[in-house]
């Protein structure tokens, strides 16, 4: 299964791609690290974000994307046009997106740790992010933590 794992960060949708076959994880090659959205705000705008997004989930068939699910008030509250390319990134019709909160990423992470170190993985720190929610929905869908 190949997962697009977002972080948003400002007017831009980091990406990372994690793919998990016959046991193993591979980070396939993508032509963008992130996907900027115009900060206009403007309908077309988010129209061509969507599409661009769209795209890009096409080209890599990807099966799923994960969002990093940013709190919607406190110090750390994602901005109105965040929110926006969130929702442009859900109402893609032809993917399945999820939502992980922080400590939902944490709480898998913990119980299946990652392999190896990020600096070895080739992706740039500012990917950290969408990776650990690729991988957490990896871990996740093969090895459910159980309700205690």
């Amino acid at each position: 299964m190949r997962i697009c794992g977002v972080e948003i960060k400002g007017t831009e949708a980091v990406v990372s791609l994690l793919e998990y076959k016959d046991g193993l994880f591979t980070l396939p090659d993508c032509r963008v690290r992130k996907v900027e959205f115009d900060k206009k705000n403007r309908a077309s705008d988010l129209q061509y974000f969507q599409a661009t997004f769209k795209k890009l989930l096409e080209d890599y068939k990807i099966d799923k994307t994960i969002i990093k699910e940013r709190p919607l008030k406190g110090k750390f509250a994602g901005g109105a046009l965040g929110f926006k390319m969130e929702a442009g990134i859900q109402l893609i019709d032809s993917q399945e997106v999820k939502l992980l909160n922080n400590s939902e990423i944490k709480a898998i992470i913990k119980k299946n740790p990652i392999p190896i170190p990020f600096t070895e993985t080739g992706l740039k720190i500012f990917q950290q992010g969408a990776f650990e929610a690729a991988y957490s929905e990896h871990m996740f869908i093969h090895y459910p933590i159980e309700a205690e």
